[in-house]
C-alpha cells in the first residue's frame, strides 16, 4: 500500500474537491475527475480501479425526495399486514396437515412492497396498462394480507390458506393456473423471476417500437432474494437488460443477507458484490443500506472511521450486530476505534437498536424508487436494499440461522410481536392467533383504498381473456396442402413457408413473433431476415459484411423476429412473455420459438413448466428433432425424449408430423384453440431436417380431424394373391413414417402380407384421450362403456400392431392399454451417435428392415404365420441376432 509522504499536499488535493463540490456540485466534480484519470492513464498510470462503492446509500440525504404520505397511517397499515400474514401462516399449522408457509421473507420485505403499493405499483386504468410486477415466491402471505385489508378476501378464504383442492382456498405461491384472476407470474420457483422480468420488460419495449402498444410510463418490477441471486437464471441475463436500455425494468432486490440455511456471503459483502455485478452490466445501481436513524452518525463522522468499520464487516458480523442485540453491536462495531465508541456514547442501548436499515426506512426506500422511476436515464435500474430476515420477531428467529419457513411462535413471542406493532388485541385473544381487520370507514381502510385510486385500483390482478383473433383458413397454407410436387423438402423448410405465409397474413401477420436462440440459418429462416428484420433498441449501426446477399443480416428498430443469442433460457424468457401478451398487454401475440429439440424441453423444463402455470398460448418449434434424422452430430444432439417430456407438462399439447399438410392442419388448430377458443394451452412440435418428398394432403374430413386427435390411415398396402393374406397395422411418426411405408411395400413383396398404415402425429394426445376414456368408464359403471380414440381406429382392422418412432419406446409404450391387439414398439432406447442416418436407423432397429422382420414376428405370435418366416426375413435383410442391445451400447 502507498505510504503517504506528504499528508498536507494529500488534504490540499481533498480540501480542492471538496470545495469542487460545494460550488459546483457532483456532476462537475465528477467531470474533472473523469479527465484527471484519462490524462493520467496517458503516461501509464497504474489508476485504482473499483466498480463498488462505499458501504452506504447511493443517494445523499440532500437529494432524497421526501415522502408526501402519512408515515404513521403507513405503519399503522404495514403493522396489520404483518399481523395478518403471521396469523394467516400460524392458523394454518394449527389446523390438520402440516401446511406450512413462510413469513420471514415477507417479514424482511414488507416495507419494500408497502411503500411501492402505496405510491408507485399502477393498476391500470383506462388510459394505460398496469406496470407488471414480480413479487418474491415466498411473500404471497403478506400480499393476501394486504388484500384482506383492502376487503379483496374474507377470514374464510385465508382461513383455506394451501388448501387448493376444492378451488376456493389461497394457493401456496403466487400461480396463475390456480388463481387466474389473481396472479400474474408464477416465481417460486427461484431464479425463474428475474429472467422472465427482464424479457417481459424486452417484449414490452420491442412492441412498443414495432407500435403494436404504447409503453408509455409502465414499470416492470421485480423482486429478487439476494439468495436467489446465485441462481444462473437470476443474473444470467442482466447484461442483455443493460445492452438494450431496458429503462423500464426495476429490479428490487431484498439483502436480509441469508439463504435458507444460513447467511449469502457470510464472509464477504453481498450487497458490494451485486452493485459491482449489475454496475458492470450497465445498470443504475442504488444502495439503501442505512435507514436515517444512522444520518446524524454519519453527519458526525468527519474522519470517516464509522465508514471504515462499515466496509470492514463482513455480512457474517452485520447478521451478528442483529442477532446479538446492541450490547454486541456497541462492542464489536463501535468498540472498534475510540473516536467512534465516543461517537455514541450519549446513545442507550434501545437508541442504538434503532439504528434501521434501508429496507425498512420507508423514506430510504420512497427516495430510492422515485429515482428509480424518474432519473433512469435510459437504463435499468436496480435496488439493492438491506434489510432483516424474520424482521419483528424477536427470539422467534430475527436475523437468526432458522429454517425460512418460520410457522410457529409461543405466547410470549406472539405477545411481543403484538406489542411491537401495537395490534388491540387481548392477551386471552391470543392462544387463537385472530385476524384483525378494521371498519371499512376506518382510517387505515380509507387511507389505503384512496392510495390505490390513485393507482388505478387493486393490485394484484390478472386478466384472464382477450380479445379473439380470427383464424386463418386452411387455405392459408394451400403450399404445403398440395405437396412438394416430386421436390423432396424437409418438413424444417415446410414450417418456414408455413411461418412465412403467416406472417403475410393481414389479420393476424404483426402478430406472429419469430424467436430463435442462434440458430435461423440451421433451420433455413435466414430468407426471414430482410423480410422481417431482427430487432434491437438501437437499430443496425454497421454495415453488415453480407450486405451483397440477398439474405443479410438485418437489424431493426421495428424488427418482427427475436434472436436472443445462443440462449435458451433467454429465449425462453421471450416466449414466455409474448405468449401471456394476450394477458399482459391486451394484445395477443402468436409467438413461434424454433430451437434445437434436444436443447428444448431438456434445457429449460423449470420454464416450461413455469409456462403452463402462467397460461401461455404459443407454438414451441423442435428443430433438428429425432434421434436419427439428424446424422453427424452426436450424442448431445439427437434428440429422443423430447416427446416423452413434453408429456409431462398439462397444458402442452405435443405433435411430430410426417408431412408439410400435417404441420399446417396442426398450427391452424392451435391458432384456433388458443387465440380464438381463448384456450389455456400451448403446442409443441417437432421438425426435421431431412429431405423427402412432402405429398399432398389425403382428401377428407376424417383426414383432418385424425391429424388433431393424433392418427388416422395414410395407406392400405394390398397384395396381388388370390388368398386371403396375412394383415398388420403399421404405425409411423415423424420421419420413421417413411421407413414403414417402405416396410409394407417389402411385406408385400417378399413375404405377401398387407398392410394399413397409419400416420401417428402424436402419441402423447391419443394417451391423453385413453387415460380420459378410462377414467370415465371407471367412475360411470351404470353407463354404456365409451372407448379411446385409438382403439376405435384399429379395433375393426385386421392383424396385430407395430409402432416405429424416433423416439426413446415409452412414447408409444403409452397406449399399449387401450390397443386390443397383440402390439410391439420400436424406439430409439439409448444414446445417441455421429453417423449416416441408415446406419442410426440400422443400430436403433427402427429401420425399414427392422420394422419389417417386427411386423412378421407379430403376426407369427398370432399364429398367422410360422417362426420359419421370421428367420428368413432375418437372414434376407442381414439382421444379426446377437447384435448387443442399443440400449446398452
Amino acid at each position: 500500500m502507498y505510504q503517504d509522504d506528504d499528508p498536507t499536499e494529500t488534504s490540499e488535493w481533498l480540501d480542492a474537491l471538496e470545495s469542487l463540490i460545494d460550488q459546483e456540485g457532483v456532476d462537475r466534480a465528477k467531470y474533472i475527475l473523469e479527465r484527471l484519470s484519462e490524462r493520467a492513464s496517458r503516461d501509464g498510470t497504474e489508476l485504482p480501479y473499483s466498480i463498488t462503492t462505499p458501504f452506504r446509500n447511493s443517494i445523499p440525504v440532500t437529494q432524497e425526495a421526501r415522502m408526501p404520505g402519512d408515515l404513521f397511517m403507513e405503519r399503522r397499515i404495514r403493522s396489520l399486514i404483518r399481523w395478518n400474514a403471521m396469523a394467516m401462516v400460524m392458523r394454518a399449522n394449527q389446523r390438520p396437515g402440516d401446511l406450512g408457509g413462510h413469513v420471514s421473507s415477507f417479514s424482511s420485505a414488507a416495507t419494500l412492497y408497502d411503500v411501492g403499493f402505496n405510491y408507485f405499483f399502477h393498476g391500470g386504468d383506462e388510459k394505460r396498462e398496469s406496470d407488471l410486477i414480480y413479487f418474491q415466491g415466498h411473500s404471497s402471505p403478506g400480499i393476501y394480507a394486504r388484500s384482506y385489508l383492502e376487503g379483496r378476501f374474507d377470514e374464510s378464504q385465508l382461513d383455506k390458506y394451501r388448501e387448493e383442492v376444492d378451488g376456493t382456498g389461497l394457493s401456496s405461491y403466487p400461480h396463475p393456473w390456480l388463481m387466474p384472476d389473481y396472479w400474474q407470474f408464477p416465481t417460486v420457483s427461484m431464479g425463474l423471476g428475474p429472467i422472465q422480468a427482464i424479457y417481459q420488460a424486452h417484449v414490452m419495449k420491442y412492441l412498443h417500437s414495432r407500435e403494436l402498444i404504447d409503453m408509455g410510463e409502465r414499470k416492470v418490477w421485480c423482486f429478487v432474494g439476494d439468495g436467489e441471486c446465485d441462481e444462473p437464471e437470476t443474473l444470467g441475463s442482466i447484461s442483455m437488460a443493460g445492452r438494450e436500455h431496458l429503462s423500464n425494468l426495476i429490479f428490487v432486490v431484498n439483502c436480509n443477507l441469508q439463504r435458507l440455511d444460513g447467511p449469502v456471503r457470510g464472509n464477504g459483502k453481498i450487497i458490494q458484490e451485486l452493485e459491482g455485478i449489475f454496475r458492470g452490466a450497465g445498470w443504475n445501481v442504488l444502495k439503501v443500506v442505512w435507514g436515517r436513524m444512522w444520518d446524524p452518525l454519519f453527519e458526525k463522522d468527519k474522519d470517516g472511521l464509522m465508514q471504515r468499520v462499515m466496509d470492514e464487516a463482513v455480512d457474517g458480523d452485520l447478521q451478528n450486530f442483529k442477532s446479538n442485540g446492541p450490547a454486541y453491536t456497541r462492542k464489536n462495531f463501535f468498540g472498534k476505534y475510540p473516536e467512534l465508541s465516543k461517537l455514541v456514547e450519549n446513545l442507550s442501548d434501545e437508541d442504538i437498536n434503532r439504528l434501521n436499515r434501508g429496507g425498512h426506512d420507508p423514506y430510504k426506500i420512497y427516495a430510492a424508487y422515485h429515482k428509480a422511476v424518474n432519473d433512469h436515464g435510459d437504463r435499468p435500474t436496480v435496488i439493492l436494499a438491506h434489510t432483516i430476515k424474520g424482521y419483528g420477531f424477536g427470539t422467534a428467529g430475527e436475523a437468526q440461522n432458522t429454517a425460512h419457513s418460520l410457522k410457529k411462535m409461543d405466547i410470549e413471542q406472539l405477545k411481543a410481536f403484538r406489542d411491537r406493532f401495537a395490534i388491540p388485541l387481548k392477551d386471552d385473544e391470543l392462544k387463537d392467533v385472530p385476524y384483525f381487520r378494521p371498519a371499512p370507514d376506518s382510517p387505515e381502510i380509507v387511507y389505503m383504498n384512496k392510495r390505490r385510486q390513485e393507482l388505478g385500483g387493486f393490485y394484484p390482478k390478472r386478466r384472464k381473456d382477450c380479445q379473439r383473433l380470427e383464424t386463418p383458413s386452411l387455405d392459408t397454407f394451400k403450399a404445403l396442402l398440395d405437396g412438394s410436387n416430386g421436390r423432396e423438402i424437409s418438413t424444417t423448410m415446410a414450417f418456414v413457408r408455413l411461418l412465412t405465409a403467416l406472417t403475410k397474413d393481414k389479420r393476424i401477420g404483426k402478430r406472429v413473433v419469430p424467436i430463435v436462440p442462434d440458430e435461423a440459418r440451421t433451420f433455413g429462416m435466414e430468407g426471414m431476415f430482410r423480410q422481417l428484420g431482427i430487432y434491437t433498441s438501437e437499430g443496425q449501426k454497421y454495415v453488415p459484411e453480407d450486405r451483397e446477399q440477398i439474405m443479410y443480416y438485418r437489424e431493426d428498430k421495428k424488427g418482427q423476429i427475436l434472436e436472443e443469442g445462443i440462449n435458451e433460457d433467454g429465449s425462453m424468457a421471450a416466449w414466455i412473455a409474448a405468449a401471456t401478451s394476450y394477458s399482459t398487454n391486451n394484445f395477443p401475440l402468436i409467438p413461434f420459438y424454433i430451437f434445437y429439440s434436444m436443447f428444448g424441453f431438456q434445457r429449460v423444463g423449470d420454464l416450461a413448466w413455469a409456462a403452463g402455470d402462467i397460461q401461455a398460448r404459443g407454438f414451441l418449434i423442435g428443430g433438428t428433432a429425432g434421434r436419427t434424422t439428424l446424422n453427424g452430430e452426436g450424442l448431445q444432439h439427437q434428440d429422443g425424449h423430447s416427446h416423452v417430456l413434453a408429456q409431462t407438462v398439462p397444458s402442452c399439447k405435443s405433435y411430430d408430423p410426417s408431412y408439410g399438410y400435417e404441420m399446417a392442419v396442426i398450427v391452424r388448430q392451435g391458432i384456433k384453440e388458443m387465440f380464438e377458443d381463448n384456450q389455456n394451452v400451448y403446442y409443441y412440435l417437432t421438425i426435421e431436417n431431412e429431405n423427402y418428398e412432402q405429398p399432398a394432403m389425403p382428401k377428407g374430413k376424417k383426414v383432418e380431424d385424425g391429424i388433431i386427435k393424433g392418427m388416422y390411415l395414410l395407406e392400405s398396402v394390398e397384395t396381388k394373391g388370390k388368398k386371403k393374406s396375412p394383415r398388420v397395422q403399421l404405425m409411423g411418426a415423424g420421419a420413421i413414417l417413411n421407413e414403414v411405408r417402405a416396410a409394407a411395400q417389402m411385406l408385400k413383396d417378399d413375404f405377401d402380407v398387407a398392410s394399413d398404415v397409419w400416420s401417428v402425429t402424436s402419441y402423447n394426445e391419443l394417451a391423453r384421450d385413453g387415460l380420459h376414456i378410462e377414467r370415465w368408464n371407471r367412475l360411470h359403471p351404470d353407463d354404456t362403456p365409451k372407448k379411446a380414440y385409438i382403439t376405435q381406429c384399429l379395433e375393426g382392422q385386421q392383424g396385430p400392431v407395430v409402432s416405429s418412432t424416433d423416439y426413446i419406446k415409452l412414447l408409444s409404450e403409452q397406449v399399449r392399454a387401450f390397443i386390443p391387439k397383440t402390439y410391439l414398439t420400436l424406439g430409439t432406447d439409448g444414446y445417441g451417435r455421429s453417423d449416416t442416418r441408415e446406419k442410426l436407423r440400422s443400430h436403433f432397429e427402427v429401420d425399414r428392415y427392422y420394422v419389417a422382420v417386427t411386423a412378421l414376428s407379430a403376426l407369427a405370435r398370432d399364429g398367422e404365420i410360422k417362426q420359419d418366416v421370421v428367420l428368413e426375413a432375418m437372414r434376407k435383410y442381414g439382421i444379426d441376432r446377437n447384435k448387443t442391445n442399443p440400449v446398452l451400447a
